[in-house]
């Protein structure tokens, strides 16, 4: 019974965690630099194309970024 439940569990954890990330990628969230220069998104705050931002870096979803007109930065391709 203790197996059964547990299997039960971790599938729904499993199934659960990361579900709108499989189905649609899109919805991964990424990084800008918030200024009218910036061209670029990030998968990783800490990357170094972020360094030279002067304005504040903003959390957005892959897809915005894109309809932005970001494309992936040249350090994380």
């Amino acid at each position: 019974m203790k197996k059964f439940i547990f299997t039960i569990l971790l599938s729904v954890a499993t199934n659960f965690s990361g579900y709108d990330l499989v189905s649609n990628p899109e919805l991964k969230n990424v990084f800008i630099c918030n200024s009218q220069n910036g061209k670029k998104y990030h998968f990783s705050k800490s990357c170094r194309g972020l360094n030279a931002c002067r304005s504040n870096i903003k959390e957005i979803t892959l897809e915005n970024a894109k309809k932005l007109g970001k494309t992936i930065c040249g350090w994380e391709d």
